[in-house]
């Protein structure tokens, strides 16, 4: 007996047929093909792979779904938008991610699945207005820092989250940004980075009409107080401010858990941080300094805040750079 097992990745053209007892496969790029063949094969030209058998025996089984718990998810679906930004490297894009294929919506007078951008905006939508009822005195600041800080980057069994699309790959800050969306998590996160509204203006200077035309400032988008970090042209060693606002427990001590990015040493000014009564806002300091003079590409990390209770992630984008070229950034 001969046992054939063949799993065409993606669709390629290909032929079956059989001549004098012999089974011939011939296909297309044959570098789309995985597989063991119990059996010679012989390949005749770098553009077809022809597979010679004898005595066959072949099995052909109807396709199956997997669904429910036996499903690996969630998962990045491969038509999601991904970072970085082109426009502002500086600032990790996306923000956050939440469900957004094969969702049941209505549309007129009766109900369709729908993938997209559409159907997820409305489940953070939804989460943000959820946390406003909690907290009507939050800023939008403190909202996206809730959600991207508690996050989860692995699914419910522990395992990290996938990102679809070729290649298929554990996903990255430029795949979901702080995280899949957890709404329980969000509305007790411990610590917000918050951020006054003027302090937009010192980073981007926009000029809002009809329309929105935004430059960048002098001051790089990444001393702005949000909940991620992104230097895309890291050549010396840089030292960025954090500032986080204790709004859980009084009392309470957090500890850092540093991530670093390969090829990048991260250290943090304050290893602890100390609540009470009067000390509810605290700063602190990250140092990131390039282990290498290198032409290199995005590296990720994180920086993590945590008392036993609670976890504050936040995701870290790094590119150490030596010449300024577009077209590596983009």
């Amino acid at each position: 007996m001969i046992v054939v097992s063949v799993l065409f990745v993606m669709m390629q053209t290909a032929s079956l047929s059989s001549i004098n007892g012999q089974l011939t496969l011939r296909v297309r790029s044959p570098q789309m093909i995985m597989g063991s063949f119990c059996n010679n094969f012989e390949l005749f030209s770098d553009k077809f792979l022809t597979v010679l058998f004898r005595s066959p025996i072949a099995k052909i089984t109807p396709a199956l779904t997997v669904a429910g718990e036996e499903a690996l998810a969630p998962k990045v679906a491969a038509f999601s938008s991904r970072g970085p930004s082109i426009d502002y490297p500086q600032v990790i894009k996306p923000d956050i991610a939440a469900p957004g294929a094969t969702i049941l919506a209505a549309q007129q007078d009766a109900y369709v699945f729908k993938s997209g951008t559409s159907m997820a905006t409305p489940h953070v939508a939804g989460v943000i207005a959820l946390l406003r009822a909690l907290y009507p005195d939050w800023s939008p600041a403190a909202l996206k820092s809730a959600i991207m800080t508690t996050a989860s980057i692995n699914d419910g069994r522990g395992m990290p989250i996938l990102a679809q699309g070729l290649p298929r790959k554990i996903a990255d800050p430029f795949d979901y940004g702080g995280g899949h969306i957890n709404p329980n998590r969000a509305a007790d996160p411990g610590l917000i980075y918050d951020i006054d509204p003027n302090d937009y203006t010192k980073f981007f200077g926009c000029i809002i009409k009809t329309s929105t035309v935004c430059d960048a400032t002098v001051l790089p988008g990444y001393l702005l107080n949000l909940p991620s970090i992104s230097v895309p042209d890291l050549r010396y060693p840089v030292t960025i401010s954090r500032t986080v606002t204790n709004v859980g427990e009084v009392d309470v001590v957090y500890h850092a858990s540093i991530e670093s990015p390969a090829g990048v040493k991260m250290d943090v000014e304050r290893h602890v941080l100390m609540f009470n009564a009067a000390n509810k806002v605290i700063t602190f300091q990250v140092k990131l300094s390039p282990l290498w003079r290198l032409q290199g590409d995005c590296t990720f990390g994180s920086l993590t805040w945590h008392n036993g209770e609670k976890t504050v992630r936040v995701p870290i984008a790094i590119r150490m750079t030596i010449h300024d070229l577009y077209a590596d950034v983009a």
